[in-house]
């Protein structure tokens, strides 16, 4: 609304309303042509295959893999990338020239840097000290800057301080995920899996498993499936040392576990604003130990090396399946390829690695071995 003369402030001299104009017409342009070139990275990308996995046709149950590890940036990250910089943009919080913050374990901050560069717009990432160099170096050939906490809880504060510092714009996925997606539709996620089983044998999946991580996915599959009216029900699955799990079986939204995860992108040490629990069907708790031997099974039963958070993504799905089995029931599970496995070189591939971290994957290695012959789950612990 438009004021005209003179206000008085409550504890100052009068102020001269006459006239709060603020349009940009440079900023705005700017901004036109920000939002067209995200909005064209959309058309100019396919989008990302859904995989079958290899079970025995007899089972009469079907598992399939969104792989989102084909991105521009290589991970699920991209979809939620782009959704940030255009809510920050058309917020009018993003403009030209500003310096954009995220706190992050990696994959994202890999695509908002892509994002950034695109846009010409300086990144830095905040990131715990523990997030493998294969991250980091991507960051880096994308033009972004990594900026190092010891202790993971401390990278949000640290983002918020740095963005004030330089006057910039804090992405903050971890609160603004669940909003920043549409989950109606608009080539979401959930709409494109419904849409690539449309064909199928068992069109609507009895199951959708995904991780938490920001919490941002979980809310856009829950909300559209109840927005379309599917009997699907939505599993989430939890590393070792995050706090969804807990946080979910007490109804403690303020859980925090004071420790960082194993499982990248996915295992948090709070649980964050963006995680809606009311739409989660079901909680699977993961054993890092079984989600690098799922990891690493998926790499010797179709040849496709993916990272961690997939691992336990796969655990969740295998433990479904065998219960629709024992069940008689027939159908289709479905959950996410998250991102490739050369991030994870030098951690979750590595021997040397997994020993370091007190981690035996031959008892899960052997459930996954028993599975996959027998269609039986029977994890050790």
């Amino acid at each position: 609304m438009r004021h005209h003369g003179p206000v008085s402030a409550p504890d100052g001299p009068d102020l001269d309303l006459s006239d709060l104009d603020r349009s940009d017409p440079g900023g705005r342009a700017w901004m036109d042509r920000a939002i067209a070139a995200v909005e064209a990275d959309a058309h100019r990308s396919a989008d990302t295959h859904l995989l079958t996995y290899p079970l025995p046709p007899e089972w009469g149950v079907d598992l399939y893999l969104k792989d989102e590890s084909t991105h521009p940036t290589g991970s699920l990250k991209h979809r939620l990338a782009r959704s940030l910089f255009l809510y920050g943009l058309c917020s009018g919080q993003i403009t030209e020239g500003t310096t954009v913050v995220e706190a992050s374990s990696g994959s994202t901050a890999v695509s908002e840097a892509w994002f950034a560069r695109m846009l010409g717009l300086p990144f830095i990432a905040v990131m715990p000290a523990t997030t493998s160099a294969e991250k980091v170096a991507l960051i880096e050939f994308h033009g972004g800057r990594c900026h190092f906490v010891a202790h993971a809880p401390d990278m949000y504060e640290e983002a918020r301080r740095l963005a004030a510092e330089c006057d910039g714009y804090y992405l903050d996925q971890f609160t603004l995920a669940e909003r920043a997606t549409d989950w109606r539709g608009n080539n979401n996620i959930a709409e494109s899996v419904f849409e690539q089983m449309a064909m199928e044998r068992h069109p609507v999946p009895e199951w959708v498993v995904v991780g938490a991580g920001t919490g941002g996915t979980s809310a856009t599959i829950g909300r559209y499936l109840r927005y379309r009216r599917h009997r699907t029900r939505l599993a989430v699955v939890d590393p070792e040392n995050s706090a969804f799990f807990p946080g979910y079986a007490t109804g403690r939204a303020d859980w925090t576990t004071g420790t960082s995860s194993r499982i990248e992108g996915i295992g948090r040490p709070r649980v964050e604003p963006s995680f809606v629990p009311t739409i989660v069907d079901r909680m699977i708790r993961v054993p890092d130990a079984a989600s690098l031997a799922a990891m690493r099974h998926l790499a010797t039963a179709t040849g496709r090396r993916a990272g961690g958070s997939t691992g336990t993504n796969l655990w969740g799905a295998f433990t479904l399946v065998a219960e629709m089995l024992r069940a008689g029931v027939r159908g289709s599970v479905v959950t996410l390829l998250c991102d490739g496995g050369e991030r994870y070189a030098h951690t979750y591939y590595s021997d040397e690695w997994v020993a370091a971290q007190g981690l035996d994957l031959a008892l899960p290695a052997e459930t996954l071995r028993l599975f996959a012959a027998t269609g039986e789950w029977q994890p050790a612990g």
